[in-house]
């Protein structure tokens, strides 16, 4: 499945994490000027995550945030990583990113998922009948598809905001079931092998071997997602994803608290960190000094073949988080030489 290119995009997905000492107000502020430096260091898009109900991640009301990074940005692309489609109205999304691709051409990305981002309880507040929309993702995408399209200005129900406005569809996935739609639409496909990397491979063939040109896309495009703590040293780097390390037993004990700072690694959260199930879920997250991501990140590239990596991170400290993506960033430079 290895390509051979000399380039490949890097770009950054979200979460808004809140530290257990900062406000939501500081932690966007955070996020904007992430996205600031992002555009200087290269990064091909910035796309912003949707979660419910979660003390620890602020990016809940993905348009709005969408809006204001794009806004405190010149041209970085901005999008929704992703936009939880059960969870909306297709017509709403379209006028809300409609509204957007209008605001800032050529730079706004919708990713759509039909996972709910929340527990089920949230979920159930959010939209009650979610379950049936859930069936029907891959009609509410094309829904979507009709109200950007500039012939839907004869139909009796019109999202006027939207059509003929450029804004690119990706579909999100964390099994094979999006990548069935994805390859059969047409459309690029984004997995989140950055928590769930179980079915990584899997997806990635049906999606090659089921796709079908469209007029959105002639050949298929992928994007694979990663954590990534980097720092000077790998000591100092496993140090920081102590954070990482604690959110994670969190999430999988159903004990979520806002993310903590960095202690020094003990032997206790070591084991917890080989333990099988966190192992699972954060294969992919690439932990350490630049030459030790570079490595493990290079690999990844050479075994999936993705078209793009998009790299996320739960790191406490603010100028922490910039360091480490100023590191990818020059290490992916580093790798279009080699």
């Amino acid at each position: 499945m290895s390509q051979n290119k000399k380039y490949t995009p890097y770009s950054i997905l979200e979460l808004a994490s809140v530290g257990v000492d900062s406000s939501i107000h500081q932690t966007f502020e955070n996020s904007l000027d992430l996205a600031q430096k992002a555009e200087e260091m290269g990064y091909q898009r910035f796309w912003l995550a949707e979660h419910h109900n979660m003390l620890s991640i602020a990016s809940s009301a993905t348009s709005v945030l969408i809006g204001y990074i794009a806004g405190g940005t010149k041209k970085i692309r901005v999008g929704s990583g992703g936009i939880m489609l059960p969870n909306h109205s297709p017509l709403i999304v379209s006028e809300q990113f409609g509204t957007l691709g209008s605001l800032y051409p050529n730079r706004i990305d919708l990713g759509l998922g039909r996972a709910p981002g929340t527990d089920q309880v949230t979920a159930h507040a959010i939209r009650s009948d979610r379950m049936q929309a859930v069936y029907k993702f891959p009609e509410e995408i094309s829904q979507i598809q009709q109200y950007f399209s500039a012939e839907n200005k004869r139909a009796q129900v019109r999202a006027t905001v939207a059509e003929g406005v450029d804004v690119p569809i990706y579909v999100l996935g964390s099994s094979t079931n999006s990548a069935h739609v994805a390859a059969e639409k047409g459309l690029p496909y984004a997995f989140a092998s950055h928590f769930a990397p179980t079915q990584l491979f899997e997806a990635l063939n049906i999606y090659y071997n089921k796709f079908q040109p469209s007029k959105y896309l002639e050949k298929p495009y992928t994007i694979g997602c990663i954590n990534v703590i980097a720092a000077d040293t790998d000591e100092e780097a496993e140090d920081i994803s102590t954070t990482l390390i604690r959110m994670m037993y969190g999430v999988m004990t159903n004990n979520m608290d806002y993310m903590q700072p960095p202690i020094k690694m003990t032997e206790e959260l070591r084991e917890l960190a080989a333990n099988p199930a966190f192992q699972r879920m954060l294969k992919y997250a690439f932990i350490g000094s630049k030459e030790t991501v570079r490595e493990q990140t290079s690999k990844f590239l050479k075994e999936t073949g993705v078209n793009e990596v998009m790299v996320a991170s739960h790191i406490y400290n603010h100028e922490d988080r910039l360091k480490s993506y100023r590191i990818f960033s020059e290490i992916m430079k580093d790798l279009k030489h080699k």
